[in-house]
């Protein structure tokens, strides 16, 4: 045999795995192998392996024993979609996927790779966790990916694909990261798994109940986007890069626009009801302002009276958030707050262009919000807000209420350009609170109190209650019609696409966290 027979044949045997039986196995729970998930992220023959031959160096426990072919973990990069991306892939064949000394090494030298040449990561993860025969060194790994995770946020993409078990520690690193992808019934991600829960607090969970692919996605919001198998959240992935650019200073990738920039929204016209305490779909105002009406929804399934997306207009990525007047009357609350915080952040981070779409009757009131903390939370709205220099357009469709109003994008916080449908109603609260606050004595003194009271609701209505007292001040730049959004926001994007803002030189500022 000579030395090319040699390098395939050691090749081949790496490639190999854990071998058939665990394939096999791994096929059996509806899973695909590292290898075959890295074939359908990135385009066909593209991909670049790394580190093919590394090897653990563990003698302890049998280990000087034990093979473990590229140490349970595929690494390298290629194209997705034509652009350059570094990906790794932990392989449950070999030692359950394990993270050891060296597995953890092969993950930080394609952190490294990404983050010097200014391309997006994609961590797809499937292991036992820390590799219990290595001791402290599985966990100084660890330490060293999300050291990694860290210094990259902000800096380039970072994508984590939870398509097996993720426990202990290891949650961490996709914790940090931008966005978390998990895979109904086949993936889950917990600190403590259900035998240690069962013994120290006495409850009996299974693992989909304690860290389920629902669970993150709709209870804790860890998750960002479920996925119905394997090969679906590839394509979501792949889908998702589309929206970003490879680095913080890249603009998204531009695409050719086949929808109409003038087209008019007529259905945006008695799209808000007659009455203002009746809800509507607000996905409906987002699909006929977009491109072609598709839009890609970050975490549809929780707060889902705060809707967050990413979406095309004339070509270009724009990240929408937006209150939902279908649930809760689309108020803001602590994790609407959260949900909404971390998507401004992530936009302005990789040079997405903000559009808000206002109708929030004010933040949600009650003991158990204000013990969460609904105060600390809500300001992460506004902190994020303030601190992003995107292009910011606002537009206030209906209900704008103290200070749900000013968290939503206010000009006060920054908004380039800000227009209000005449359906707008821009105050410090509602109609019928006010007028009971401030004409009290005069509504208790009245032959007809109740009378008197729809007489002075009415009159805070003409003096507040619309949108032309706060564009009359400069607060609102334009009363519009609402079949012409789509064309005045696409303008507004174009007028602020060259925008140049700097903050103030600081080391970083201290969100409330």
């Amino acid at each position: 045999m000579n030395e090319l027979e040699k390098l395939r044949q050691k090749k081949a045997h790496i490639r190999a795995g854990g071998g058939q039986k665990g394939i096999d196995n791994q096929h059996s729970k509806g899973k695909l192998t590292a290898r075959e998930r890295i074939n359908l992220l990135f385009d066909e023959g593209t991909f670049v392996e790394l580190d093919t031959f590394v090897k653990h160096r563990c003698t302890y426990f049998g280990m000087d024993k034990t093979e473990a072919p590229g140490d349970g973990v595929v690494t390298g990069y290629g194209r997705v979609d034509g652009r350059m991306v570094y990906a790794f892939a932990q392989d449950f064949t070999v030692l359950g996927g394990s993270l050891g000394e060296y597995h953890a090494e092969k993950i930080v030298k394609v952190q490294d790779a990404a983050l010097r040449n200014g391309c997006p990561v994609v961590g797809l993860l499937d292991s036992g966790g820390a590799r219990i025969q290595e001791g402290v060194n599985s966990l100084s790994g660890f330490g060293k990916i999300f050291y990694r995770n860290t210094i990259s946020s902000g800096v380039i993409p970072q994508i984590s694909a939870i398509m097996g078990p993720c426990a202990g520690g290891a949650v961490y690193s996709p914790a940090i990261t931008d966005f978390i992808y998990m895979v109904d019934k086949t993936s889950y991600m917990y600190i403590t798994g259900p035998d240690v829960i069962k013994a120290v607090t006495g409850e009996t969970v299974t693992h989909d109940q304690l860290g389920g692919a629902k669970v993150h996605n709709s209870r804790s919001g860890v998750a960002h986007f479920i996925a119905e198998n394997d090969a679906d959240c590839i394509a979501q992935i792949r889908n998702l890069l589309s929206y970003l650019p490879s680095n913080n200073a890249e603009n998204p990738p531009e695409y050719y626009c086949t929808d109409d920039l003038n087209r008019s929204c007529p259905e945006l016209d008695t799209i808000v009801p007659d009455n203002p305490n009746k809800g509507y779909d607000m996905y409906d105002v987002i699909r006929s302002l977009v491109d072609d009406g598709e839009i890609l929804d970050v975490q549809p399934l929780y707060a889902k009276n705060m809707i967050t997306c990413f979406a095309r207009m004339a070509g270009r990525t724009v990240g929408i958030i937006a209150n939902q007047p279908k649930l809760m009357a689309g108020c803001l609350d602590v994790n609407a707050s959260d949900k909404a915080a971390r998507f401004i952040r992530r936009c302005d981070a990789f040079n997405i262009p903000m559009l808000t779409l206002v109708d929030v009757p004010g933040f949600l009131p009650g003991t158990g919000q204000e013990y969460d903390g609904i105060i600390r939370h809500g300001a992460k709205m506004l902190y994020a807000y303030s601190e992003a220099t995107v292009p910011k357009i606002t537009l206030i469709i209906r209900k704008a209420y103290g200070g749900a109003y000013i968290g939503m994008c206010c000009r006060e916080l920054g908004a380039d350009m800000v227009f209000a449908w005449p359906s707008a109603e821009i105050a410090v609260m509602g109609a019928e609170g006010a007028a009971n606050i401030v004409f009290k004595r005069e509504i208790a003194a009245a032959e007809n109190p109740d009378a008197k009271r729809q007489e002075k609701i009415n009159e805070y209505k003409e003096m507040f209650n619309n949108p032309y007292v706060a564009a009359s001040m400069g607060y609102v730049d334009d009363v519009i019609e609402p079949n012409e959004s789509r064309i005045r926001i696409i303008n507004a994007l174009a007028v602020c696409e060259g925008k140049r803002q700097s903050l103030p030189a600081k080391k970083h500022g201290n969100i409330p966290l």
